[in-house]
């Protein structure tokens, strides 16, 4: 039994390696092809293009990860069922469900191993890359901007320095903002506001619970809205700040807890951080099916790739239609990253306790 167990498990390892690294690279080509007429005016070096291609798998495999799962399952289990491997099995006493294990311990190893990559390689790899990008783009030499600490830094179009402690991509809003504008080499105006808006029709900032510091005069005045013209649009703000998928558990985790204490609510915030916790066990998942479903009934490896296809576009479909829900208020947080998971692994399991003995 463990040398049949040793071969399909090596065959599903081969196959997994090939599919996951060889597709990230191509995708990874394929963004940088995408860029390739951003960077070529800056006549960018060999070195500095292999190294964006390079910083973009460790996102790409994190993502195509679930699908490799259970193309690599199905199609392991399909051949050995094709070929009446399984019943031969069966025919000598062997019990499928043993014969599968080994498959059940690597899709357990493949989720641990994505929410390490999802915790520790991806996101500094994004950033990274986005720095990367920016060099050879020769956005770098035009602006600047810094992220310390979680809070963005940065030097507006009139010289003023922004400081800003929080971004919600979902509005395009920034909350607590702080200006330092100066003249003749000195701070002579001082802006502290608890929410910034960009209006594109007027071409200014609108800020909102204004705190306001004169140093001529000495003292702070209270604004409700104040406007601001001189900082030009937030492209380099909105591209700086950092986004969920740019953030570990922790990272996030204490971002949003700033975030509360400040006195904000996020939802979308709050399910991107129970999808992070969620989302590595889909691989266990994938496997769980992938190897439960081709043992029941023959099948060719070409329907077999064909229905992990189709399995995977419906729980993709499924998974994000629950998170927009999440997005939406209209699930719980913890349900909305949950739900898919649970449902899929309930067929899963399913699957798996009715396989034939």
């Amino acid at each position: 039994m463990k040398l049949i167990q040793r071969h399909y498990i090596r065959e599903f390892a081969k196959l997994f390696a090939l599919l996951a690294l060889g597709l990230s690279a191509t995708f990874s080509l394929f963004s940088l092809l995408q860029r390739l007429n951003d960077f070529m005016p800056h006549e960018p070096s060999l070195g500095s293009l292999v190294l964006y291609t390079v910083l973009k798998v460790p996102q790409n495999a994190l993502s195509l990860m679930p699908v490799a799962c259970l193309l690599c399952s199905l199609y392991t289990m399909a051949n050995a069922s094709r070929s009446r491997e399984i019943v031969a099995l069966m025919a000598a006493g062997g019990r499928v469900k043993r014969l599968l294990r080994p498959f059940l311990w690597a899709g357990l190893l493949l989720s641990l191993l994505s929410f390490v990559m999802g915790e520790f390689v991806v996101p500094p790899a994004i950033i990274k890359a986005r720095e990367v990008q920016d060099r050879l783009s020769g956005v770098a030499e035009e602006a600047s901007a810094l992220v310390r600490n979680g809070v963005l830094w940065s030097r507006a179009k009139d010289g003023s320095i922004i400081r800003v402690e929080y971004y919600f991509p979902e509005g395009d809003v920034y909350g607590g903002v702080e200006i330092y504008r100066f003249g003749g080499g000195v701070i002579d105006e001082i802006v502290k506001a608890r929410t910034a808006t960009w209006d594109e029709g007027r071409e200014s900032w609108h800020f909102g619970g204004v705190r306001r510091y004169l140093p001529g005069e000495g003292a702070w005045e209270t604004l409700e809205g104040y406007d601001y013209e001189g900082l030009g649009p937030p492209d380099l703000l909105r591209e700086s700040a950092r986004k969920p998928y740019e953030m570990g558990i922790a990272d996030l985790y204490s971002y949003l807890k700033r975030l509360r204490e400040a006195g904000f609510k996020n939802v979308r915030l709050s399910v991107d951080l129970n999808s992070k916790v969620s989302y590595p066990f889909i691989n266990l998942i994938m496997v769980l099916i992938g190897v439960s479903f081709p043992v029941r009934r023959r099948m060719s490896g070409f329907v077999a790739t064909a229905i992990g296809l189709l399995i995977s576009l419906a729980y993709w479909f499924g998974y994000t239609m629950s998170l927009s829900i999440g997005y939406a208020g209209l699930l719980p947080p913890l349900a909305a990253a949950w739900l898919m998971p649970v449902v899929a692994g309930s067929a899963g399991a399913w699957l798996y306790w009715k396989i034939p003995e």
